[in-house]
């Protein structure tokens, strides 16, 4: 008996391809995806996610145009961190929060430190194309870190810094946040 993919199957080898960079099966997955759930970003950003990352820059800015004239919108990635009962919600680039000069002061010094320790930014999280010292910037200054920041400046030492986010951590958000535990010697969760 012939099975075919449902939306689950297609999702999960599109993700794959991720790993191992198949361009040609990824398409044909995120092409199937895109027929049974064509208002779903999830098949949309995964395939752009790989076409920027592959430089193809023309691609990508036909396949947002296609989200933009179908409805289809992603989800902007949030992180959250919870102080005196209040839930502080940030997003990456975040120009809204009270604390913004102490948030860009914490991580501007924990970008040094983070350097003089090894740390070299990751910059396949950064799927625009820009100057590669805008996209340090845009990794310095996503949702995760801002978190962490507001986290340092105000959670009492001694006590863990948890952030929660709505989406998957980037690789290099993930790699810092190991670099921010070591040299703040604060708990990560």
């Amino acid at each position: 008996m012939l099975c075919h993919p449902d939306v689950v199957g297609w999702a999960i080898l599109l993700s794959s391809c991720r790993v191992h960079g198949d361009m040609e099966i990824r398409k044909w997955a995120a092409d199937s995806l895109i027929e049974l759930e064509p208002q779903n970003p999830a098949s949309y950003v995964l395939l752009s996610s790989l076409y920027a990352a592959k430089g193809k820059w023309n691609e990508v800015a036909q396949l947002r145009r296609g989200m933009r004239d179908k409805r289809v919108k992603k989800e902007p990635g949030y992180s959250w961190i919870k102080y005196k009962g209040k839930v502080h919600v940030f997003s990456a680039d975040d120009q809204s929060s009270p604390f913004l000069g102490q948030l860009y002061a914490e991580l501007e010094k924990l970008n040094c430190k983070m350097i003089e320790e090894g740390y070299i930014p990751d910059m396949s999280s950064v799927l625009h194309d820009v100057e590669e010292s805008e996209k340090i910037k845009m990794l310095n200054h996503h949702s995760e870190k801002l978190a962490i920041a507001f986290g340092l400046i105000f959670v009492p030492p001694g006590l863990p810094i948890r952030v929660t986010k709505n989406l998957r951590v980037s690789g290099d958000c993930h790699n810092a946040t190991k670099f921010i535990s070591n040299i703040t010697q604060r708990e990560r969760y």
